[in-house]
């Protein structure tokens, strides 16, 4: 859950709030096999004041910034978060991971002993084996109309920003052929994949309805589109992105969806109608967004044809380039999207260091990458003590 607000930064006055969740995995620093230690970690952080919530299997934890009004209010929280789960994490005996997926697949019954989960559990058997490592970035709406309408002009910008961020190509210790195999295994919850294009907020709501009644979800909660109105916040959570391998990325990324948010906005306050995209159309972007990541092609939704994927990113740049300028982060985004692009995200480093070293070296890699460029790295933060 996101935080308190905290005071915003030198932005125009009715700028819409920004909040930012991640989860993480926990291994075993030496079987590299998930490691069920998920409430000992959050004991752990409380000592260290961080306050890490517990996810739906006993190897994840998620940290949440505050609520600020420019990424510069909260991307030293994501740094000081990240390097603290770490050190927790290692306190317990674990290494902590930002990765999609786990590199060893986990034994099933280890749900995370909360009602609720354990309720999940009950309905919908081996789903919740599944452990899945997300970000979820949230952006303040005055309302759930214009939560809705945002969702219709946020849709075929979603397989792009999954492509930038696919961060879990690896599953069973080898190459899943996926860069993102994160969506995949989320695919398979009846309540999760691309939102429709929705009428109305009684559309949304009815949709939501049925999926109560039919059983697909226990409480609204579980809905899990890409893009959702917060059940609980006044905000609209965009949440199709994998959790990028290093905070510097999640930075980008969170910049990139709140100046998108903003752009939208004000496109719907001057009238402009939503681009209504087919919903097999844009399954099929998300899926061949989650093949390719940022190193393949992507399905153009204006040609229906296949493109680079750094050409799609670029795109959305351009679009959004006079948002990124009034937050005065345009250049900064550029030179740390062209570096991702030089780099590679984190999908591409985990299958360069595959091919290169082996699964070993891949998840202390991804291990660095986790707490580096957090202000520190210390030995207690890639290694148990």
């Amino acid at each position: 859950m996101v935080e308190a607000t905290v005071p915003s930064r030198d932005v125009p006055a009715g700028t819409p709030t920004l909040g930012v969740e991640e989860e993480f995995l926990l291994c075993d620093p030496v079987t590299k096999q998930p490691k069920f230690l998920n409430t000992e970690v959050a004991a752990a952080g409380r000592d260290l004041g961080v306050d890490l919530q517990l996810e739906l299997t006993r190897c994840q934890v998620e940290t949440a910034t505050s609520v600020g009004n420019h990424i510069r209010d909260l991307q030293d929280q994501l740094r000081e978060r990240r390097i603290a789960a770490a050190d927790a994490a290692a306190h317990a005996g674990c290494q902590l991971l930002a990765v999609g997926t786990p590199f060893y697949d986990p034994p099933p019954h280890e749900t995370t002993h909360t009602s609720r989960y354990q309720r999940m559990a009950g309905a919908f058997g081996a789903l919740t084996a599944g452990v899945m490592c997300g970000c979820h970035v949230h952006v303040g709406v005055e309302d759930r109309k214009q939560a809705v309408r945002i969702i219709n002009r946020l849709r075929p910008w979603l397989p792009t920003l999954l492509a930038l961020t696919a961060n879990s190509p690896i599953s069973a210790g080898v190459d899943t052929g996926y860069a993102s195999w994160r969506y995949i295994l989320y695919g398979r919850w009846p309540s999760c994949g691309p939102p429709p294009y929705f009428e109305s907020v009684n559309h949304y709501d009815t949709a939501i309805a049925t999926m109560l009644e039919a059983g697909v979800i226990l409480d609204p909660h579980m809905v899990y589109w890409d893009v959702r109105v917060s059940d609980h916040l006044p905000t609209v959570e965009i949440r199709i992105s994998d959790v990028p391998a290093t905070v510097d990325e999640t930075i980008t990324y969170a910049t990139l969806v709140h100046a998108l948010v903003v752009t939208v906005m004000k496109e719907i306050a001057a009238g402009c109608t939503a681009p209504i995209i087919d919903q097999e159309v844009l399954r099929a972007a998300c899926w061949r967004a989650a093949r390719d990541g940022l190193a393949g092609r992507a399905l153009d939704m204006d040609s229906v044809r296949l493109v680079p994927t750094p050409q799609l990113v670029r795109r959305l740049v351009d679009y959004i380039a006079p948002m990124l300028a009034e937050f005065g982060e345009l250049e900064r985004v550029i030179a740390s999207l062209e570096k991702v692009f030089d780099q590679g995200n984190g999908a591409m480093v985990q299958r360069r260091t595959l091919a290169q070293s082996g699964i070993t070296d891949v998840i202390d890699e991804c291990a660095r990458r986790t707490a580096g460029g957090c202000g520190r790295q210390t030995d207690t933060a890639l290694s148990p003590s």
